[in-house]
């Protein structure tokens, strides 16, 4: 079995970081694992996704995750979580945080952005029972430290059973990824709920 996952967000916020606990984890379970990453022009408010297929036997013959492929997409903004949906499978879950970050076009022309129409549009089109919202943002703050967002998502993402990991499978490999000054500040933040509501109704 294949498992598709596509990660989203912007610059910034640890996308990078997340994609690869996933990966390394998967890894150290035995899986087979291949992944991509594409990340925007702006280091920062630019848009990043990762593709990451992990496969417990059967093989991967190519990293990148086509239309209609994602069994999950988990995302750290609002607008790209919507901008990825092509990507999701029938019956496929998504993750999201409720922060929309304003994108720099929208700065420069002096355009409105939020994350409401982008949830509510969330909302209409798929099934709740395979969207979960989070307050990333809330939960970070408990910690004292908005850069734990990445972390508190990979959490919830991992909870749902979307991933095929445990926690227990992340969390053996932060040791290795997480820089060691931060290793036990997203242990904590990993195990965060973070849940805005839990499901979507």
């Amino acid at each position: 079995m294949i498992r598709n996952i596509v990660l989203c967000g912007v610059g910034g916020q640890g996308t990078v970081l997340a994609s690869k606990l996933l990966a390394a984890a998967a890894m150290e379970k035995g899986y087979k694992v291949m992944s991509a990453e594409t990340i925007g022009m702006a280091q920062r408010g630019g848009n990043v996704f990762s593709n990451i297929r992990i496969s417990d036997g059967e093989e991967i013959f190519a990293p990148m995750i086509g239309h209609g492929e994602a069994d999950l997409i988990l995302g750290f903004e609002p607008g790209e979580t919507v901008r990825m949906l092509p990507f999701l499978k029938k019956d496929g879950f998504v993750i999201t945080n409720n922060r929309a970050i304003k994108p720099t076009t929208a700065t420069l022309t002096g355009s409105t952005y939020g994350a409401e129409p982008m949830l509510a549009y969330l909302r209409k089109v798929l099934d709740p029972e395979h969207l979960l919202v989070v307050d990333g943002d809330r939960e970070a703050a408990k910690l004292g430290n908005p850069r734990v967002l990445n972390v508190v998502l990979l959490g919830a993402a991992v909870r749902t059973g979307a991933t095929g990991l445990t926690e227990e499978n992340v969390l053996s490999v932060m040791d290795k990824v997480v820089k060691e000054r931060f290793v036990e500040l997203n242990k904590k933040a990993f195990l965060l709920t973070g849940e805005e509501d839990s499901r979507e109704d």
